[in-house]
């Protein structure tokens, strides 16, 4: 028998599992935010989507740690993301502000809805132009407002307005606004930094552990607030510096 002919040693199915079945966590976690935001209960719908986002954030790296990256992992993690960064946020604000415009009429009703359903189209859209340009693009930068971060700005927006004890429905327009323009900006060529640039040495820069220390004081100290303020701030970021490059092409112009 030829010893070539022997088997190597294979991994266990739990090892293949594992980063599928963390899909599957995130996956549920924006399914039940959707029954939550139907039900009323807003806080319990938003805290759900940002541990689909955890999940989000884990799945993709034990799956390359482990070296059980897969076609059918990267298809089933851009689905999971679609109810949990499309469709969930959309039906949270929908429930919370946009279903008062049912109350101004029958044309404005309609605007409701179709605010809901254009933030949810414009994720799927984000998400398959994603899909399309892996392995194309600058790893430094997000082309358009990646999905995840634009489910974090709609439903700390909501999370944040019900700590500060604002009806979703008296705020509708605001509402309106907010969700229009999370989903256009997905859809958007504006870039918006990923974080993926940073070195991988010993060294960590330091505006990097400030940023860090920062954020956790914010969140600790403001949590639902301190969300808000933070993914605004990130939001902002990148139609800013868009404006920066732009105004710093047409001084070189002149």
């Amino acid at each position: 028998m030829d010893l070539n002919d022997e088997p190597g040693p294979t991994r266990g199915r739990g090892i293949y599992l594992l980063p599928n079945l963390l899909t599957t966590g995130g996956l549920f976690a924006g399914f039940y935010a959707i029954l939550a935001a139907a039900s009323g209960n807003f806080e319990n719908a938003c805290i759900a989507v940002f541990v689909a986002g955890l999940f989000d954030g884990i799945d993709g790296r034990v799956a390359r740690l482990t070296g059980t990256t897969s076609e059918f992992g990267v298809q089933y993690d851009s689905l999971a993301d679609l109810v949990s960064f499309g469709m969930a946020p959309s039906l949270v604000m929908y429930h919370w502000a946009l279903v008062g415009f049912r109350a101004d009429g029958p044309v404005l009703a309609k605007v409701g809805w179709a605010a809901a359903f254009l933030y949810a189209a414009c994720a799927a859209l984000r998400l398959a132009r994603f899909n399309t340009q892996v392995g194309s693009t600058d790893k430094r930068w997000f082309i358009g407002l990646a999905s995840p971060a634009a489910a974090g700005f709609v439903v700390s927006f909501v999370w944040a307005m019900t700590t500060f004890g604002y009806s979703g429905q008296g705020l509708r327009w605001l509402a309106l606004a907010v969700t229009v323009a999370a989903g256009l900006l997905m859809v958007s060529r504006i870039r918006f930094y990923s974080f993926k640039g940073l070195p991988k040495g010993d060294r960590v820069p330091f505006f990097v552990m400030a940023l860090v220390v920062v954020t956790i004081a914010v969140l600790f100290i403001a949590q639902a607030k301190g969300l808000f303020a933070l993914a605004l701030l990130y939001v902002l970021s990148g139609p800013a510096w868009w404006l920066w490059q732009k105004f710093k092409r047409r001084q070189a112009t002149a």
